[in-house]
């Protein structure tokens, strides 16, 4: 299986490339560097990039796609990975928002990595179900709203139905959400119907839906879906995000830089 077109394929199109290949061919550097006719060198910096993405795992001479899971890492675990994205995207993220805004504060780690820049701003309303969120705000003079309800412990956040009798009384200019999972086909997603339940809720009561979250979740879908491509107002994102997919993303405004 060779590409049709002998034009030499730029980057985004030899992933596109490798992504099938490892599906119905071989996943050998020098299988797949003989199929691009290219350089071993840039297969291997290809396959960097789509391991960047969570796209694939590279092991001895070659690589192997990754497989979607619905199973959820634990607070830690994701928090650590990909960190120097998630600080990037929260600094971007900072500037979106204005002195005297009311805000929404989402239970994901990049979320909770916006939290602790925070005290940059002056006389926030700061509504969160985050538990991590509120242990950094509680050092800030902004006023805080904690929404009660059920302890998910995996996510360090309150969910569920009981979240409704606070939510609904609520007016909130902009919602930071953090996410699982983010395609065009099924917007954001987790793996919990409580906690789906939760942000659903707080998207339809705010201004702004702004989405954090880091390329490796882009094109990933995760159990449960948590809100519609068409809700999202603005994605934050890290500069591994394909020009390809951001085109995809037409009705969206993408930050990246």
């Amino acid at each position: 299986m060779k590409p049709q077109n002998k034009t030499k394929l730029l980057g985004e199109e030899r992933e596109s490339f490798i992504l099938d290949a490892l599906v119905h061919s071989g996943n050998g550097i020098c299988e797949l560097s003989k199929l691009l006719e290219v350089s071993e060198a840039t297969v291997r910096r290809d396959l960097q990039s789509l391991e960047k993405q969570g796209k694939v795992k590279r092991v001895h001479g070659g690589a192997v796609l990754v497989k979607k899971s619905n199973i959820e890492p634990l607070y830690t675990e994701k928090a650590a990975f990909n960190s120097l994205e998630k600080a990037y995207i929260a600094k971007l993220s900072l500037d979106l928002i204005n002195d005297s805004d009311t805000i929404y504060l989402d239970g994901g780690s990049t979320v909770v990595q916006l939290a602790k820049l925070l005290d940059q701003k002056n006389n926030l309303t700061i509504i969160t179900n985050s538990l991590a969120a509120i242990a950094e705000l509680v050092k800030t003079g902004h006023r805080l709203i904690f929404i009660g309800g059920e302890v998910r412990k995996i996510s360090r956040t309150v969910v569920g139905t009981l979240t409704n009798e606070i939510i609904k009384k609520l007016k909130i200019d902009k919602a930071f959400m953090g996410t699982l999972g983010f395609t065009i086909e099924n917007g954001i997603s987790t793996t919990d119907t409580n906690e789906a339940f939760t942000k659903e809720l707080v998207m339809k009561k705010a201004n702004e839906i702004i989405v954090l979250a880091d390329s490796s979740k882009l094109g990933i879908s995760s159990a449960v879906s948590s809100g519609k491509i068409s809700d999202i107002d603005t994605l934050v994102t890290d500069k591994g995000i394909s020009a390809t997919y951001a085109e995809k993303l037409e009705n969206i405004r993408i930050i990246t830089d």
